[in-house]
């Protein structure tokens, strides 16, 4: 069941067979009625955001005995909750969040039983196509700006205030130091961003003078993704308040080394660093020695993809969810 969702979307989309899908186009109250009436004839609902605690709070007093499992992202519910929201929390059954760092958040802030806990990291896309990492698309290249000889540092993320956290300013930073050995450096900026967003990161670049090592790509649509990981040398974004970090996954699994911060649910989709770098968050000489180590001795950070595999495939996440559910 989808709040916002559409039959259209049914008919088109990948992950759900039409027959299992409903939308309710944004009804909010048939959306809760039905969840709530339909909750009796199920053991186990599966609610997807803390924004809906309101429906897995009524269901547990209309169906006492229907298990409830409440998905936690990440920075949605680090904070704390009224009073009200607090005790619709402590009515689900299990919690189970996409990172270690969200599940002891949810832990220390909300004080839950650990016990009621669990973690469920994010997984690769079935779908997502893959490129040869091997050969960078020579076309994509000349699209951005870039040539084959470029080392291309590469931060994947919308571009405005509320998301620098992300940490792609203090890449900038870095990079006027990483340069002076490594001249032929480029850091591709991905992602749609904001007008005062743009203009923030111009003067940024221009004070560090790099406005030939730093390129501003924009939004970059899903068919291009394949092609965009295929020109990146480096993937890096040292964010401080990501829940699990996808992308740093998605990178991975196109075979490109990966540089994140050790503060926030990174630290999981790197493995405790296993699979990359983890650096200190906002510290301009940490990343910079991350991304210079990784320059140096670039073949040993080369993700293992078995290892990646193992514990972020689609058919590991089935398994793990089962695990968690039963």
């Amino acid at each position: 069941m989808s709040m916002h969702g559409s039959q259209h979307d049914a008919l088109n989309n990948k992950y759900f067979p039409a027959e299992y899908f409903v939308g309710y186009n944004g009804a909010k109250l048939s959306f809760v009625k039905d969840a709530v009436l339909q909750s009796k004839f199920f053991n186990v609902v599966v609610i997807s955001h803390i924004n809906l605690l309101l429906v897995a709070w009524l269901i547990k007093k209309k169906s006492p005995t229907t298990k409830v499992i409440l998905l936690a992202h990440g920075i949605e519910i680090w904070d704390k909750l009224p009073a009200y929201k607090l005790k619709m929390l402590k009515c689900c059954d299990k919690i189970v969040s996409v990172s270690n760092f969200t599940k002891n958040k949810i832990i220390d802030v909300h004080n839950m039983p650990s016990e009621k806990c669990f973690v469920l990291n994010n997984c690769i896309d079935p779908f997502l196509s893959k490129k040869n990492k091997k050969e960078k698309d020579k076309v994509f290249l000349k699209k951005i700006g870039l040539t084959e000889n470029d080392l291309v540092l590469l931060t994947l993320t919308r571009l405005s205030l509320k998301d620098r956290y992300k940490g792609y300013d203090y890449v900038i930073k870095s990079l006027k130091n990483i340069v002076v050995t490594n001249p032929n450096v480029k850091y591709l900026l991905a992602g749609g961003y904001t007008v005062s967003e743009k203009q923030f990161l111009d003067e940024l670049i221009s004070a560090q003078q790099l406005q030939k090592n730093v390129i501003l790509s924009g939004y970059v649509d899903e068919n291009d993704l394949p092609a965009l990981f295929s020109v990146a040398d480096i993937f890096v974004m040292p964010s401080i308040k990501e829940g699990f970090g996808i992308v740093f996954v998605e990178a991975m699994y196109y075979g490109i080394p990966v540089i994140a911060s050790n503060a926030d649910g990174s630290v999981d989709a790197l493995l405790n660093g296993k699979l990359g770098i983890l650096t200190e968050a906002e510290n301009e000489v940490s990343l910079t020695n991350a991304i210079n180590e990784m320059i140096d001795n670039y073949d040993k950070y080369i993700p293992n993809q078995q290892l990646l595999l193992d514990h972020f495939s689609y058919d590991t996440y089935k398994r793990n969810f089962e695990k968690v559910i039963n």
